[in-house]
Order: structure tokens, then C-alpha cells, then sequence
């Protein structure tokens, strides 16, 4: 079974998508459309702009996604998935490719997401620390015994855990982790703490866009990051999707899961290869490849 898989936040670089745009007339009016949309030119910062422009939450959400979802669309009768997931952002991307939302909607949606997720940022300075080398259950015991806001936020592959939280906490963690004999806990250049409490203004805020938008039932199983079983139902992926701004991001157990279901072939759908390096450490039989044209 075709698994199609979509990266989150972290994998931009500048000139991502600008090979889809020239050479691709559908690709070239639905960048325009998604410029309409935003009300401002992304497709100048994707192409042309500075690596800092491109890190603004704002435009780093939205460019990922456009990346992705306009390669599937791209794709055309080439794109044929079984099942789809996606890495926190990555998500919005596999639902308007498995049909669940349309692309006006899913960018609509990233869009609100991330100046949501900008805003909570700034009530609060925080940040996310890579963990290296631990079991996950050392790391969630000693999250669990720092003072202050830190919690498990990316579950990425075994031996790799991502935390997030108030700077001190996660400092005070990061020290901790070295003791306790991780390889590396570095902090991540990120706005603030991601899939942790102190995304809740953020959550409540994009809650209510996504209760207000279509659903539609999906054309296969999406593998949430809050459940990281099969989802089709409309209304529990709205509810999971929701949920996933304050949540860990499970994917080490969406991809195991995908596996046990079936998935062998999984397929990288926009910038970079993140995913399909994590995919192999979670199972090294699985065969992984990027969306080509």
C-alpha cells in the first residue's frame, strides 16, 4: 500500500516550488490564487526572498503547504495514496490531498494557524529542545519532574524527542537529559513552544475556524498525529486536528501503525527528505522515496 506523507515546519529552503511554477500551468495559477488568498506575494518570498523571511511563522506554514499540496495536485492520476500523514503542519496537506478539505480552505486554515500560533508565541517567550539518544520514557520522567511548563512535543523516531516549553524549564530539562546520558539536547531555532499548553490562545482561536469550515469525507484514511490510527470520519479528524496544537505531535506511532495496516511504500510529498529518514529509523523495511514528476 502507497503511503503519502507530508513534512511540517523546518523543511523550507529559498526557491522551493519555483521549478512547479514555470513549468507547470496549474501549478503556476493556484500559487497566484494562494497570493489572492494571503494578500501578500508568498510566491516572492518562496522564490526569491531571504532564509530569514521565509523562517516568519507566518510564511514558513503556508509556503510548506503550498509546496506540498500543489506537487500532489501536480501529480495528477500519478497520485494515488492508500493512506496519508503528515507532520504537524503536514497535516492541512494530507487532508486537502486525501479530498478531507479543499485548497482554498486548507490554506485558509494554515494561514489562521500560523499567525495564531505567532501570536501565542509572543504572550509568552518559549521555545523546543531536540533530545537525542534517550528512551522516550526517560525523557517524559524528567519533563514530568522539571519545575514549570515542559512536555514531550514531537515523538520523531525512537531516540529522537523533541521537547517544548518555557525557556527555563527547558533548559533546566536540557541539563538533566545530559545527565541522565543523552547524546545531544539542543535547543531548536524555533518561535516559541510548539504542541505544548502554551499554545492553548492558539488553539482555541483556530478551533473555531476549523469548526466553521467543510469537511468532506476523505478519499482513504489520514493517520492523525493525536490518535495515530486511521481516521475517515469528518468530524473526529476536525476534533483531532484541533486537539493537535496542544498535543504531541505521535509520529513514531502513526508510521508504526501505518505499517502494522499495511503501508510498505512511503512517498515524501513536498520540500526536503525529513520524513523519509525518520520513516526508515521507525522501520527499516519500509521503502521511502520523494514525489516526483
Amino acid at each position: 500500500m502507497n503511503a503519502y506523507i507530508f513534512p511540517g515546519q523546518g523543511a523550507q529552503f529559498v526557491g522551493m516550488g519555483l521549478d512547479l511554477y514555470e513549468n507547470h500551468p496549474l501549478a503556476q495559477e493556484l500559487f497566484e490564487k494562494a497570493n489572492d488568498i494571503l494578500g501578500f506575494s508568498i510566491t516572492d518570498i518562496m522564490f526569491e526572498g531571504t532564509p530569514e523571511d521565509l523562517k516568519q511563522t507566518k510564511v514558513t506554514q503556508p509556503a510548506i503547504f503550498l509546496h506540498s499540496v500543489i506537487l500532489s495536485k501536480v501529480l495528477g492520476d500519478n497520485f494515488k495514496p492508500d493512506m496519508v500523514a503528515g507532520h504537524s503542519l503536514g497535516e492541512f496537506s494530507a487532508l486537502v490531498a486525501n479530498g478531507t478539505l479543499n485548497f482554498e480552505d486548507g490554506l485558509k486554515l494554515v494561514s489562521q494557524r500560523a499567525s495564531a500560533m505567532q501570536k501565542a508565541c509572543e504572550i509568552q517567550p518559549s521555545t523546543m529542545a531536540a533530545v537525542l539518544g534517550l528512551e522516550d520514557e526517560v525523557v517524559e520522567k524528567i519533563c514530568n519532574e522539571t519545575e514549570g511548563i515542559v512536555v514531550a512535543a514531537n515523538y520523531n523516531c525512537p531516540g529522537q524527542l523533541v521537547i517544548s516549553g518555557e525557556i527555563e524549564a527547558v533548559n533546566t530539562a536540557c541539563e538533566k537529559l545530559k545527565e541522565a546520558g543523552a547524546r545531544r539536547a539542543l535547543l531548536l531555532p524555533v518561535g516559541g513552544a510548539f504542541h505544548s499548553s502554551l499554545m492553548e490562545p492558539a488553539r482555541e482561536e483556530l478551533a473555531a475556524a476549523i469548526k466553521a469550515t467543510n469537511f468532506s469525507e476523505p478519499s482513504c484514511p489520514i493517520y492523525q498525529n493525536v490518535p495515530t490510527t486511521a481516521v475517515t470520519n469528518a468530524n473526529e479528524i476536525k476534533a483531532n486536528l484541533i486537539s493537535q496544537l496542544t498535543a504531541p505531535v505521535k509520529w513514531t506511532q502513526s508510521v508504526q501503525q501505518m505499517v502494522k495496516d499495511g503501508g510498505r511504500s512511503f512517498v515524501e510529498v513536498g520540500p526536503g527528505k525529513v520524513l523519509q529518514g525518520l520513516v526508515r529509523k521507525i522501520d527499516s523495511g519500509a521503502e521511502t522515496s520523494s514525489a516526483a514528476l
